[in-house]
């Protein structure tokens, strides 16, 4: 149900709630023009985010194999990027996400909200079950590629004691780092999420809701930089703080290095490498 992407459908004119769980839109050609854009003269490479407006690996992807074919531009011509999804569909592509690994060009996050099955089934029930996200995390960290978790959406009363807990078993499955997110509640997701409260959790809503305003300065979204994520007030700072403390016991505090950005050769736009590349 929750994604932060849902009011992106309303800007290209569709419903953020029943078009969002029922029409995607797709850019067949994505990979295509991704390799004209490499192949400009003069572009300078920078990490790439693939995943972090909506899931690069949703059951469409099956199908589409656009994110597959965006990694194999981005293999080909030795470009850092960064993935974030919740979805084990990911492990199918971990012959490229080793083979950029080995260069220093590629981070993963699993996005990991909750460890309670039911809670998954009614908050993300298209995406890949809690367990199935930790197994996928070994195996990612088991072929040598670079994986976090990330504890997203924290929500009050619902899933933010679980937070200690998530980190600790996605660091035993292989996690090297960690990040977390308040529930964020932009544009059209307010209603929807309150909505969604009030069919599976209504005793909770009221409490839930509160302490979300409260930590969104009275309001139900804050959208300023720095705060957006974290949230501001008494609540959002316990929440960081026990971030902190577990993220250091665990040893997930570690320091982000930075991808390789040196190893960039630009494609042709026929699809072939310079012979001396």
């Amino acid at each position: 149900m929750y994604c932060y992407a849902r009011p992106s459908h309303a800007y290209w004119g569709y419903s953020p709630g029943l078009d969002f769980e029922t029409r995607i839109i797709a850019k067949p050609n994505a990979a295509a023009l991704l390799r004209a854009e490499l192949a400009k003269p003069g572009y300078q490479p920078s990490s790439i985010c693939i995943g972090s407006n909506t899931d690069c690996y949703q059951p469409a992807e099956r199908e589409l194999g656009l994110t597959r074919a965006v990694l194999e531009v981005l293999a080909e011509t030795r470009h850092p990027t960064m993935l974030l999804t919740k979805n084990a569909l990911i492990e199918r592509d971990i012959d490229l996400l080793a083979d950029l690994a080995g260069d220093g060009l590629v981070q993963v996050m699993i996005s990991v909200t909750t460890l309670d099955r039911e809670l998954a089934r009614k908050l993300e029930p298209r995406a890949s079950q809690p367990l199935r996200r930790i197994e996928t995390i070994a195996k990612l960290a088991q072929a040598g590629i670079p994986v976090g978790v990330l504890a997203a959406p924290m929500i009050p009363a619902l899933n933010d004691h679980e937070m200690e807990q998530i980190l600790q078993t996605c660091q035993a499955a292989g996690a090297s780092r960690a990040g977390y997110v308040l529930l964020r509640l932009p544009l059209e997701l307010a209603q929807l999420f309150d909505d969604w409260l009030a069919q599976h959790y209504p005793l909770k809503r009221d409490h839930v809701l509160s302490v979300l305003r409260q930590s969104r300065g009275g309001r139900d979204n804050d959208a300023r930089f720095g705060k957006r994520m974290r949230g501001v007030g008494v609540f959002a700072d316990m929440l960081s703080q026990r971030f902190k403390l577990a993220r250091q016991r665990l040893g997930l505090d570690q320091p982000t290095v930075g991808l390789d950005s040196s190893l960039f050769r630009p494609p042709r736009l026929n699809g072939q490498l310079d012979l001396f590349s």
